[in-house]
């Protein structure tokens, strides 16, 4: 029984030697520890004896992480124990261990720069261009003067109010259909354009996306105030409040 506990001992002690950031007490599943589970008599004899400390501790729950590392006394108890060759055996080894996993680190740190490295010059790459397409939406100001433009152009050469999707399309620049629909509704509530109901059924509506919902209605044309009214202008139902 003795001999067991002191070779517990002098394995957790040479565990201790070779990690300076210090372990858990105990093993875990989740985590190697200085003793398994099984062998408190042996951490608390360590512990009594002062062959191991505290060398750091870490918030994790309700209960810190204690890490522990060797004492003095722990390093005199191991070399006292144990051949000193063994002892840089077994450095050596984790030593190369350590070593092994750097590299590893090292080579994900590699393969993660020349993933950003790619991802810059790509972005450089595109990013002239995008700006170069790039369509600036228009100042409200000159959006609603262009809707009333092309209003005036339609009402022009064409007998029927304009749709607001042949309206949309004629915009240019051509703003978001949020601010087409702003323009729009300012429009309207300043008396500049009559906006005309869609009076057939909601499921034959082509480009529901440019119709405006006002008051208890669906727009989807709209006519200039001061344009001559037209047959199809007259025969629609009432116009839109």
């Amino acid at each position: 029984m003795a001999d067991k506990l002191t070779q517990q001992i002098v394995d957790a002690l040479s565990q201790a030697a070779a990690e300076s950031a210090g372990l858990p007490l105990f093993a875990t599943r989740a985590e190697p520890g200085l003793f398994p589970g099984t062998a408190k008599a042996a951490a608390q004899k360590c512990l009594a004896d002062r062959l191991l400390r505290i060398v750091r501790s870490e918030p994790r729950g309700k209960l810190p992480r204690e890490l522990y590392g060797l004492t003095e006394v722990g390093w005199e108890y191991l070399l006292a124990a144990v051949n000193p060759k063994q002892v840089l055996e077994d450095f050596v080894r984790v030593l190369e261990q350590r070593q092994g996993e750097v590299g590893e680190l090292l080579d994900t740190a590699r393969h993660m720069a020349g993933s950003l490295q790619g991802l810059k010059d790509a972005v450089t790459r595109v990013l002239p261009q995008v700006i170069a397409n790039r369509i600036e939406s228009p100042e409200p100001g000159k959006l609603t003067d262009g809707i009333l433009e092309q209003l005036g152009i339609w009402s022009a050469t064409a007998n029927e109010d304009c749709s607001l999707a042949e309206l949309f399309r004629r915009l240019s620049p051509r703003p978001s259909l949020g601010e087409f629909h702003d323009a729009l509704r300012s429009l309207h509530s300043a008396g500049s354009i009559y906006l005309h109901p869609w009076t057939g059924p909601l499921s034959e509506l082509p480009d529901p996306a440019c119709a405006l919902l006002v008051g208890h209605g669906v727009a989807f044309y709209a006519s200039c105030r001061n344009a001559i009214a037209t047959p199809r202008a007259a025969s629609r139902e009432e116009v839109l409040a």
